[in-house]
């Protein structure tokens, strides 16, 4: 009887270890994912256009993969001025702040991009056509009167005029003036001793001695679209725009004879040679083509 009752209590512990929690068999986890799941991005905002009326944003306009600014266009760097802007780039000043859409000339900021050349013309706008050049005037014999003969007419013939009547008398033509490759004719602008020789890298120009208050000449045909004191390093300034291509500079002056947008002759007197911004007296004379500092003793006559 007992090892009956031993039996079952052996039998009845055995099926509760059995059913025990704490030996539970292994099953498998089936609803966890093996690899990452793929989350949904939002789409970036897009950009906001302008509100009618509101300009975009400036930005530098890329001219190739460096990032480089367009051809035609200058981005303002530190200390920059629209008139200094204007010399290195070969452009009127006043043309640069119209074809920008300037305000304020004097307002430019760090990383401004600029138009320095002409921008395109409308379509259907009128194209201004270049103005033809004079004549030239062609000097022969003596006609059996006795008058000089000018392009093909005998001088003082009934109906014809050497001059004019009105026009400012033309200035006294410098002895063997120069003709540039593009037509322009150039002439020393001051008679003293050249004092410093060409260095594009410092001087930019000639340094041409002299007294206070000798006359400053335009070197060529122009039209003055500076004249002033707003370049560091200048003094007294006056900038001539000859064509296209070139420009004339005439620093250090004493005193300025001339305003901007006036016409100027070869030879003409637009300043009087001064010491302003600079240690002694002088005139620094810069010839630049299209911008650039070129040597000016390759276009004036020799002496």
């Amino acid at each position: 009887m007992k090892l009956q009752h031993i039996v079952l209590a052996l039998a009845v512990s055995a099926l509760a270890a059995c059913t025990s929690p704490k030996h539970r068999a292994p099953v498998e986890e089936r609803g966890t994912l093996s690899r990452p799941v793929a989350v949904a991005t939002p789409p970036a905002p897009a950009a906001s256009a302008p509100a009618p009326g509101q300009a975009m944003p400036a930005q530098t306009p890329p001219d190739d993969a460096a990032g480089r600014p367009a051809a035609g266009t200058y981005v303002v760097k530190a200390g920059d001025t629209l008139i200094r802007i204007g010399l290195e780039s070969g452009q009127n000043w006043r043309d640069i702040a119209r074809w920008s859409g300037l305000e304020n000339p004097n307002a430019l900021e760090v990383g401004q991009v600029l138009r320095v050349t002409p921008p395109e013309a409308a379509p259907g706008a009128a194209v201004a056509q270049p103005v033809a050049p004079a004549p030239r005037i062609e000097s022969r014999p003596l006609s059996p009167g006795g008058a000089v003969a000018v392009g093909g007419q005998a001088a003082g013939t009934p109906g014809t005029s050497a001059s004019p009547a009105g026009s400012p008398p033309t200035p006294p033509v410098p002895k063997d003036p120069k003709e540039a490759d593009d037509g322009l004719t150039w002439q020393w602008p001051a008679t003293g001793a050249v004092l410093r020789g060409f260095d594009e890298a410092r001087s930019k120009g000639l340094a041409i001695g002299g007294q206070a208050g000798d006359p400053v000449l335009a070197a060529a045909d122009g039209r003055v679209v500076y004249a002033g004191s707003g370049l560091r390093g200048y003094g007294n300034l006056v900038i001539v725009k000859h064509n296209a291509t070139y420009l004339s500079a005439y620093a250090h002056n004493q005193a300025l004879l001339v305003k901007e947008d006036q016409v100027v002759r070869r030879g003409q007197k637009i300043a009087e040679m001064g010491s302003s911004d600079a240690d002694r007296v002088q005139l620094h004379f810069e010839i630049r083509r299209l911008g650039r500092p070129v040597d000016p003793a390759r276009f004036l006559p020799a002496r």
